[in-house]
């Protein structure tokens, strides 16, 4: 069986090392993988992420997530970081919307090792929406890098204390998984737990606005 990802792609592009690790892979996902993997995509109807266990998806998108879980997978990426993860767990969430709230500035947390986000929008027309890579935390103008949240890309940065990110407000269907490399065990439980909770708690909004709304 073929593989959805374009892993010789990801080994042919080099690691920037300034301000902080990072690269970028324009259709790491291959495009002829991913129709299917869209049709499979998790229905996400609200604002927020959401581990895996809490959403549905089909078998194509259920690959996707199989690949990313690979001892390959994993290898190329610590080729290109140098650094070894093969005892780190890992923690995958997927997107399926954006508020006017989300892209604040941020660095992520200290718990993470490696951040990857793969973008799995067919096109994106908007200025909003669109990641920026930035020097610094106070100005999103600041930018060494904008990626479109489109095409099959994928970004990857180290964690540190100056790799900052956010993106100018979109509000919509912006579909993303997020899969990141963290150092124990004791964080992927506390994250899903965390991101469990802040469904639960934007499902009860929306249930009460739906009662308002019929009222």
């Amino acid at each position: 069986m073929l593989s959805t990802l374009d892993l010789e792609r990801f080994r042919g592009t080099p690691l920037t090392r300034g301000p902080f690790d990072f690269l970028v892979v324009p259709e790491f996902v291959k495009a002829e993988a991913r129709p299917a993997i869209d049709k499979d995509y998790p229905e996400v109807g609200r604002p927020g992420s959401f581990p895996l266990r809490e959403v549905s998806y089909g078998p194509a998108f259920a690959r996707l997530i199989e690949e990313m879980r690979s001892d390959e997978f994993r290898r190329v990426f610590e080729e290109k970081f140098n650094i070894d993860l093969a005892t780190r767990p890992d923690m995958i969430t997927v997107r399926g919307r954006c508020s006017e709230k989300d892209g604040k500035i941020h660095t992520d947390s200290e718990t993470k090792i490696i951040t990857i986000l793969i973008y799995m929008n067919s096109e994106w027309d908007s200025s909003g929406g669109r990641l920026r890579l930035l020097r610094s935390g106070t100005d999103l103008e600041d930018v060494i890098l904008e990626v479109p949240p489109a095409g099959g890309t994928l970004l990857a940065f180290r964690r540190s204390n100056n790799s900052w990110h956010g993106h100018k407000p979109f509000s919509g269907p912006r579909r993303v998984i997020q899969f990141n490399w963290v150092t124990n065990e004791a964080v992927v439980r506390r994250e899903q737990n965390r991101h469990r909770l802040s469904a639960w708690l934007k499902k009860l909004r929306g249930a009460f606005s739906d009662q308002k709304a019929v009222a």
